[in-house]
């Protein structure tokens, strides 16, 4: 099996990475940093898989086809793609840089919109694959001091509806999953207590009990938040 994930090497995608590796996945990654892609790809070749990376910056048009086309040559078939890039500026939206919104809107809808349309079609031709999407609880309703994200969160579960109808016909799965306040490292050097956030890899381990169930079915959306945060 066969997978890509963007943003790989911190957090969320980290821990989905290591999930898929662990389980016989070869994997494509990319991240920014060339770095952190070597360093991970080396500790998850130890779990006898192949490990493909591209540095990539995910706000440029261009490093994001031609990451979607490294992943696509570097395998015969996807069987997985996880868009898990994201960008979180705080800010209110009438008081916020402009360039602000562009950023956000660039990783979190562009990146999404361009490799699952380039993988989507590749899967749509083996009529088969699932297409995970990274969104957010900001998807569902605007979050305090985060006006961009949220516009472009939701716009992300838009997104991921669309994409979800347009491909059920081929046997193609989407799922959108929206956590809510994650430990990772945009929570910087916070004093809450750890276990109070959900933890990155709950939600590897959902993404692959999603991708476990049967052949049937398609899990649309799932929610994880904090249970008292």
């Amino acid at each position: 099996m066969n997978a890509i994930i963007t943003a790989a090497t911190k957090g969320i995608g980290k821990a989905i990475a290591i999930k898929l590796a662990q389980s016989g996945y070869n994997l494509s990654l990319c991240a920014r940093t060339a770095a952190d892609l070597v360093e991970l790809q080396k500790e998850l070749e130890t779990y006898g898989v192949k490990i493909f990376v591209k540095p990539t910056d995910l706000s440029s048009k261009a490093d994001v086809l031609a990451f979607a086309e490294f992943s696509l040559s570097s395998f015969n078939k996807i069987d997985v793609l996880v868009n898990n890039a994201g960008v979180f500026i705080p800010g209110l939206l009438l008081d916020e840089e402009t360039e602000s919104f562009e950023l956000q809107q660039g990783v979190n809808i562009n990146a999404t919109y361009l490799m699952s349309k380039t993988i989507g079609k590749s899967m749509q031709l083996n009529n088969t694959g699932h297409i995970f999407n990274i969104c957010s609880v900001a998807s569902l309703a605007p979050a305090d001091n985060a006006g961009s994200y949220s516009v472009t969160k939701a716009a992300m579960l838009s997104l991921n509806n669309v994409l979800r109808k347009e491909l059920a016909q081929y046997q193609v799965k989407v799922t959108a999953i929206l956590p809510g306040a994650t430990l990772t490292s945009s929570w910087g050097e916070t004093e809450i207590d750890p276990n109070k956030f959900v933890q990155p890899e709950d939600i590897a381990d959902s993404l692959f009990s999603i991708l476990n169930l049967s052949k049937g079915v398609n899990v649309d959306e799932i929610v994880l938040k904090p249970l008292n945060f």
